[in-house]
């Protein structure tokens, strides 16, 4: 569709029709967009119509079976849905504060189960009045525009966003039951070989996340030079066999079940070990990674009492893990919570 030509338009567009755009942009189909928003198709048509002969010129390719985008309609497409984001988290947030309090949080699936669900019972004794929302996801979230208020996260210092606050480092360390120590006994590298090893079955495929590896650990306390880097690490140290998964939860859970010895990370075990649902037979070795927890708080709601309160029992908790793995963190990399 070509719309004739006009003198340039200056006054702003209504937005009513954005909404109509946007899902018609998104699903490239009228009927799925009017399905979507509750309206029949022709009312969806007449919207995008309106729209276009605000703007001055096609936003869609109308076909036979398909439409698409103009590139017009793509520059639109940009800043509306980026808008519409931002107006919905805004409204979600009005509403927030109208109704029940509550602190939303996203982090990974594993530090979710192993070291946070464990202890928010503490704090909600502490504040019953407050909700929790927990959304557990392995992508980033942008705590921009995203309905939640601080987040979790496992990086390099030297990635991480400006703002961001330590929580506490982290060692690997292996770790195994009591009972399969009583039958394997195991003071030295060597021991090992008598047992499964159980580590993460995507750090070799993902170069990021070697250091989680029995491979990184035995390059440090065993170190060879012949062959390739896996090669190396298996020739070193044969075991009775090897078990992988994809989760740290998953690898811990088959430590604590006797399955055999898993390299793990200090800081979602440190309870574990406290309690002795699991020992580290070579407490000597352990291995620091280059990877840190850290909280980011999203900047439009770090005044609410609620996410205030929520940080700061979050950062006790954070201590009593430094002090119960002897994590000292570098001062260069520690911020505050205004």
């Amino acid at each position: 569709m070509t719309l004739p030509p006009s003198h340039p338009r200056t006054r702003p567009i209504s937005a009513g029709h954005l909404r109509a755009f946007e899902a018609v942009a998104r699903h490239l189909n009228f009927r799925a967009a009017a399905e979507e928003l509750s309206l029949t198709q022709s009312a969806v048509s007449r919207q995008i119509q309106a729209l276009e002969d605000e703007v001055g010129t096609a936003l869609f390719l109308r076909h036979t079976r398909a439409v698409e985008l103009t590139s017009a309609g793509s520059i639109l497409l940009r800043a509306s849905s980026v808008a519409l984001e931002k107006i919905d988290a805004a409204v979600r947030l009005i509403r927030q504060s109208a109704g029940r309090r509550s602190v939303a949080i996203t982090t990974w699936a594993s530090f979710a189960s192993m070291w946070l669900i464990p202890r928010l019972e503490a704090f909600q004794r502490e504040h019953p009045d407050i909700d929790i929302r927990i959304d557990a996801t392995d992508a980033a979230v942008d705590l921009a525009t995203a309905d939640v208020d601080l987040a979790i996260r496992y990086a390099a210092p030297e990635t991480i966003s400006a703002g961001a606050v330590r929580l506490f480092g982290e060692q690997l360390t292996p770790v195994a039951s009591p009972w399969l120590l009583r039958e394997h006994r195991i003071t030295k590298l060597d021991d090992l070989a008598k047992v499964t090893l159980v580590e993460a079955g995507d750090a070799h495929r993902t170069r990021h996340l070697e250091y989680l590896t029995w491979q990184r650990w035995l390059d440090h306390f065993a170190p060879a030079t012949v062959g390739s880097p896996r090669t190396r690490a298996k020739a070193r140290l044969s075991p009775q066999r090897w078990l992988y998964f994809n989760y740290a939860s998953q690898i811990v859970q088959a430590a604590l079940t006797g399955q055999g010895v898993a390299l793990a990370r200090l800081p979602l075990v440190a309870e574990s070990l406290a309690n002795g649902d699991l020992v580290e037979p070579l407490p000597k070795m352990r291995l620091d990674s280059p990877l840190v927890y850290w909280l980011v708080v999203a900047p439009r709601t770090h005044q609410r009492p609620e996410v205030k309160a929520f940080c700061e029992w979050l950062l006790r908790e954070a201590e009593r893990t430094r002090q119960a793995i002897g994590d000292v963190p570098d001062p260069d990399t520690v911020d505050h919570i205004d």
